[in-house]
């Protein structure tokens, strides 16, 4: 009797070796576990420590890729001798050949996007005097202005007497309401970027010849601000500051329905955006 011998072939369909770090994609365009790596080097490299460092290298590259691919819509992704220079002036050290390429292609998303803001945005941008106003605020509280601020300052004052100190109508008078009430006010005038950040903070927004709330047991009173020549250059600058937090504002509305658009696949649920 014949032995029949069955032989069984099992066949092995081998992937390619980098198919199982496939985390996620972006129309279509593979994002590996090696890309996000190198993204959070170069977070790391810039100083940007996160605890979700992954998931926010997920998310640049793919809205870097969302920013290319709309700015080739207006002819506007920079040469890559532009981007070159851009990578050597940040010194990051020594990169890797991924690293490189994740650089190059966030500052050329970065350089594309600031085209697209400047060209589409920036000239539909308008701003209220009010938008200015408060721009200067925040300036004048976090560094000072250029202008010479004349103060009065009462310290070691009890609350009661604090109460008891009337609005003047100059800064004598006022020096005489403080002295009455047995005070020893002190005068003096500096530029206000030269003050102490808690006295800048006191004096933002408080209005001429008016006393200041107790803190710490003194109050203060401005008398007369004067404009240096520097302001005038400083109130451009301030415009300047307000019409592009409110042009990136809309930039960043602009992406994330770009981003809604795109076809986006997260692969690694712990990728999950």
């Amino acid at each position: 009797m014949k032995k029949i011998f069955i032989t069984m072939f099992l066949l092995t369909f081998v992937l390619p070796a980098d198919a199982a770090s496939v985390i996620a994609s972006i129309n279509g365009t593979p994002i590996t576990d090696a890309d996000i790596t190198a993204r959070t080097t170069l977070m790391a490299k810039q100083g940007k420590a996160s605890t979700d460092n992954r998931r926010i290298a997920l998310q640049n590259i793919i809205d870097d890729s969302v920013k290319l691919s709309y700015a080739q819509n207006f002819n506007a992704v920079p040469d890559d001798e532009t981007v070159e220079k851009e990578l050597k002036k940040m010194n990051l050290g020594e990169l890797s050949e991924t690293e490189k390429a994740m650089a190059l292609s966030a500052i050329k998303a970065e350089i594309a996007w600031q085209i697209i803001v400047a060209r589409t945005i920036l000239p539909t941008v308008d701003i209220t005097d009010a938008e200015i106003a408060k721009e200067r605020a925040e300036i004048a509280k976090e560094q000072g202005l250029p202008i010479e601020t004349t103060l009065i300052r009462l310290i070691d004052i009890p609350v009661e007497i604090a109460t008891s100190l009337k609005k003047p109508n100059s800064c004598d008078e006022a020096m005489q309401i403080a002295k009455d009430l047995g005070g020893a006010p002190q005068k003096f005038t500096a530029l206000q970027y030269e003050l102490a950040p808690d006295i800048r903070e006191r004096i933002a927004n408080l209005p001429l010849l008016t006393w200041s709330p107790v803190v710490n047991r003194s109050v203060l009173l401005v008398c007369e601000n004067k404009k240096t020549s520097e302001y005038g250059k400083l109130d451009d600058m301030i415009k300047q500051n307000a019409l592009f937090k409110q042009a990136m504002f809309i930039a960043d509305q602009q992406l994330k329905q770009l981003r809604r658009k795109a076809v986006v696949v997260i692969n690694d649920d712990r990728y999950k955006l």
